[in-house]
């Protein structure tokens, strides 16, 4: 009889979480700060003394989707804030990579975006309209990356992400800081957007 392959992964809260079937109740906002604090945006091929973790980007792509859109809901910007949040555990895979893997990638993801988003009081799927605005947040949040701390020339990044409206991220810069200060700073993030949520 073959062995089963394990599919389940035990996080630092103690919960188990299965992989294939994750489900709300295994979910801690602790273990998915903690995990995105350690996971590294562009292979870990940035700039400083820290990589820069998807925490950091989660953060920053908050800020800029407020900033586009700025009547929107507190669901809404927890939702950007939880945009990545699936890497926590499946780490953070570079576009090539993503395309390489196939639509196995894709599937896992949006299964765990769905137990997150549950887990916290938000819709199973995020509408569309609101993923686009996101997109827009996050292309500009990886703008910013690319030509601060990946090596991109301005150039370049306006060909992959599209240029953005510099006055509007005037004010932004990118900050590379030890993963316990961004663990802190994303998991209060969060309790502050989910104490303003409407009961």
């Amino acid at each position: 009889m073959a062995k089963q392959t394990r599919a389940w992964q035990r996080m630092l809260s103690g919960r188990r979480l299965d992989l294939l079937d994750p489900t709300p109740v295994d979910i801690e906002i602790e273990d998915i700060a903690h995990g995105l604090a350690f996971v590294a945006r562009w292979n870990g091929q940035t700039r400083g003394d820290y990589a820069y973790s998807v925490a950091e980007h989660s953060l920053l792509v908050e800020v800029i989707f407020g900033r586009l859109c700025p009547q929107a809901r507190v669901a809404d910007r927890l939702t950007a804030l939880l945009h990545d949040a699936p890497e926590y555990v499946i780490g953070d895979m570079i576009s090539p990579v993503k395309a390489a893997v196939g639509p196995d990638y894709e599937e896992l993801d949006k299964r765990l975006s769905a137990a997150i988003h549950i887990r916290f009081g938000l819709p199973a799927a995020t509408p569309q309209r609101l993923k686009k605005q996101i997109k827009k947040a996050d292309r500009i949040s990886a703008w910013m990356e690319a030509t601060q701390i990946a090596g991109f020339t301005r150039a370049e990044a306006d060909r992959f992400f599209g240029a953005p409206d510099m006055d509007m991220i005037a004010d932004l810069s990118i900050h590379l800081r030890p993963p316990v200060e961004v663990r802190a700073d994303f998991t209060a993030r969060h309790a502050a957007l989910l104490q303003e949520m409407p009961r």
